[in-house]
């Protein structure tokens, strides 16, 4: 090698191949280089807002609804948004293709969340049948934490399989 010059960069071959071989760790270090990192973190940031959305129009329409309609009409409202959310910057999907599809499936996995919700609800009022607006909010709330870790698995390997490493 002559004075003044460096060793040779790699070759856009050896670059092109380790991108190639590795295209979900291109850019990320640590933990974040496994595509499923990544999707919870981007996952809870959605669900943080969309539980909130769900938790206030659960609290606004408990007194006119009762708590199992108030319930599954907050569950409906924002599963729309959350699954429009998680399709975008969960899953990184900005095309059109079976966006229809995709809300459609969405239902059915907030079907599952009713569920899992909802008969914490009745548990709630079978062992306490004074309970409080307050107390139903924590019942749903510790539910939903259930229903969450379904929603997310749901999504990844039925929904979205297609987006799951990114």
């Amino acid at each position: 090698m002559r004075e003044g010059l460096s060793a040779p960069a790699a070759t856009e071959t050896d670059t092109e191949t380790a991108t190639r071989r590795f295209p979900a760790t291109r850019h990320h270090r640590g933990v974040l280089r496994f595509p499923v990192i990544r999707q919870l973190l981007r996952f809870s940031g959605v669900g943080v807002i969309c539980t909130a959305a769900s938790l206030g129009l659960y609290a606004l329409l408990r007194p006119w609804l009762g708590a199992q309609l108030a319930n599954a009409v907050a569950l409906v409202l924002t599963s729309l948004l959350n699954t429009a959310l998680n399709r975008r910057l969960t899953f990184k999907i900005a095309y059109q293709q079976r966006r229809t599809r995709d809300h459609l499936n969405g239902l059915v996995v907030i079907a599952v969340a009713l569920v899992i919700t909802g008969s914490s609800l009745g548990v709630l009022h079978w062992f306490n049948p004074d309970a409080t607006v307050g107390d139903e909010l924590v019942a749903t709330t510790l539910s939903g934490f259930l229903a969450t870790a379904v929603r997310f698995s749901m999504l990844r390997h039925w929904i979205f399989r297609r987006a799951r490493h990114r």
